[in-house]
């Protein structure tokens, strides 16, 4: 349980959310954890199957409080929303964003310049941390490109541009991927990122990765009452959820490279956890689903100290309190949307 941003965040599974007079009371067999007053609060997102008494959401409808489902494992079940919420307007402002050039672009550099940076910080700390080990040259040369990178994206006046620039950045980053793993390197030879089928077991974790990430963001973005089918960055596609694809650029290396590459350093996955199909590609079978995920679940709640808010969050609460933050941007209550950098 955690209030971030005028939002309560109930992460624990056998918490209740019920009501005693004007205050929001999370209880757990019966017994009072905490009370909240309704006044301090914006938002309600429930991650529990045990959910919320009828008079507790009276309350929140009655004083414009956003309640919002998920299951423990963070699947967007649904919400509630008061009478005069203001998400219309919320999203109303959002889609006029997205229609104006210069405004959209502004969005969209700052998730490109936060992915290509934490990149570099990764690739920084990696290079530290593992020196007698790697291509010394070849990890100062990708540092120093995706430095050039970062300062290209404030210059670029237009959007091909910006992708341009995305593009050379992640191709000088994936220089560096075959040095990230120190085992079992027949198994997980990186030669290059392939995505529609992954062509390699490294591929192939990433790629899971990437579409949990994806559904995680999507689902966030829905909970604050932002539209995740309208992108900054990601143009309109029919069926693509293109704001949640924008967030993810953010936690791209942060969230999903550092743990497969994790997953693979300390052999908690190995060659017998993957399908290799006729086509070439390749995917993780049963097993290596299950492994994945129940390592992907237990580090969600590793906390870290938010660089923006200066407060201790889970990892699995990071897509929320961008979301927030990027509602607050749009909404004008912030001058400008700050991305998740580390």
């Amino acid at each position: 349980m955690r209030k971030l941003l005028n939002t309560l965040y109930i992460t624990q599974e056998n918490y209740y959310v019920t009501r005693e007079r004007d205050n929001i009371v999370i209880k757990e067999d019966g017994k009072v954890i905490k009370r909240f007053p309704y006044r301090i609060l914006e938002g309600i997102i429930c991650f529990s199957y045990l959910g919320v008494s009828p008079s507790a959401i009276q309350l929140c409808t009655e004083q414009n409080i956003s309640l919002s489902f998920h299951t423990p494992q963070g699947k967007f079940c649904g919400r509630f929303i008061g009478t005069t919420n203001g998400n219309v307007l919320l999203r109303r402002e959002q889609y006029r964003i997205a229609d104006r050039e210069d405004q959209s672009l502004e969005y969209a550099k700052r998730s490109i310049t936060a992915k290509i940076s934490n990149s570099r910080k990764y690739i920084l700390r990696f290079h530290r941390d593992h020196k007698d080990v790697i291509n010394h040259e070849k990890f100062i040369t990708v540092e120093n490109e995706l430095s050039r990178s970062i300062q290209l994206v404030n210059s670029v006046t237009e959007k091909d541009s910006l992708r341009g620039v995305e593009g050379n950045a992640a191709t000088s980053y994936f220089q560096v991927f075959d040095d990230f793993i120190l085992s079992d390197k027949e198994t997980f030879k990186f030669k290059g990122r392939s995505k529609r089928p992954p062509l390699t077991t490294v591929n192939a974790l990433l790629s899971f990765g990437y579409s949990m990430l994806t559904y995680e963001c999507q689902s966030a973005l829905e909970s604050i009452g932002l539209d995740s089918y309208v992108g900054y960055f990601h143009t309109d596609r029919p069926g693509r959820a293109s704001l949640a694809l924008d967030l993810v650029e953010e936690f791209r290396s942060y969230l999903v490279d550092q743990f497969v590459f994790s997953l693979i350093n300390r052999r908690q996955i190995s060659d017998k956890h993957f399908e290799f199909k006729e086509n070439g590609s390749v995917m993780l079978n049963e097993k290596g689903r299950s492994i994945f995920l129940e390592a992907w679940q237990k580090r969600k709640y590793t906390e870290i100290v938010h660089p923006f808010i200066n407060e201790k969050v889970k990892l699995m609460l990071l897509p929320y309190v961008q979301a927030q933050l990027l509602a607050k941007a749009i909404r004008g209550d912030l001058p400008s949307y700050p991305p998740f950098m580390t």
